[in-house]
This record gives structure tokens, sequence and C-alpha cells, in this order.
């Protein structure tokens, strides 16, 4: 019975990796549509770069147009320096918003579709996110994009705030 369980288990884990895998070709033609011949080509050549040669072209991007290609610390909002406060009678509009899951509600299944569809996590990731609320579902969002991924998942049933 625990063996039958575990075939179980094992074809559940392979029927979710080929549905990331269709849902990432998917995903891979859509964006190569929009694209024109001149960023297909850049695209084409970037792939052709060793591990090397890639860490050498990011830094020299970072350093000619001044960003870095580094993920946002969690617990910082992108762009806001730790410690620094707004000077006096300087009211600080916050650009950048963490989508936070509160509760899921009644219908647990639509949020964790809902919460796939606005991450690209797979199912067990979206699922184990769901159920470890409250937690963060998307950080360091323009507040537009927020707003809208939260009314995503308020109309499945969750309660979410932004932070």
């Amino acid at each position: 019975m625990a063996e039958n369980i575990q075939n179980q288990e094992q074809e559940v884990k392979q029927e979710e990796a080929k549905q990331e895998e269709v849902k990432q070709k998917e995903k891979q033609q859509e964006s190569s549509e929009e694209l024109g011949e001149k960023e297909k080509k850049i695209i084409d050549e970037i792939e052709s770069l060793s591990v090397l040669e890639l860490a050498n072209l990011v830094k020299a991007l970072e350093d000619k147009f001044g960003v870095s290609a580094a993920m946002p610390v969690m617990g910082v909002a992108a762009g806001v320096q730790p410690g620094a406060a707004p000077q006096a009678g300087e009211v600080e509009e916050k650009t950048v918003f963490d989508v936070v899951l509160t509760e899921t509600g009644n219908n647990k299944i639509q949020v964790i579709k809902e919460v796939r569809a606005v991450t690209n996590l797979g199912l067990k990731e979206a699922k184990e996110l769901v159920e470890s609320a409250p937690k963060p579902v998307v950080t360091g969002v323009k507040k537009e994009e927020a707003e809208e991924i939260k009314k995503k998942l308020e109309a499945v049933g969750a309660k979410v705030e932004l932070k």
C-alpha cells in the first residue's frame, strides 16, 4: 500500500513537471512572437555566451546604465535606503509594494490557481505558499501591478494586503 502511494506521488510529480515544461514552452513561444528580428538575434547571441562572458556582459551593462542585476532584498523596498528617513515636511509616497496573502478564504484551489498565474510558480510551490499564509505572494512591484494582483486574488476569495 505504501508503495502504491509512492507510485502515485511520483506520477503526480511527473505530471506537474510536464505541465510546467509545457507552460514554459508556451511562454517562450509567446515572448518570441512579440520580439522583432533584432531582439531575437540579441537573444541568440546571449545564449551562445559562456558563463564568464555572460558575467562580464552583465557587469558592463550594470556599469553603463547604472543599474544592478541583483534581486531586491525582501525586507527593504527597492530604491529605499535603510535608515534614510524623509526630511521634515517631506511626504514620501511609496511606489513599490509587496502583495501579501493574509487568508485563503473558502476557495483554496482557485486561490492556488491564481497564485500560479500571477507568480509562474509550479503547483507544489503555489500550494505551499497559499497554505503558509500570511505570506508575500509578489514583492517589489509597482502600485498599479500590485493593485491588479490584489483584485485578482480577492476575486477568488482570498484576503490580500499591500505593504
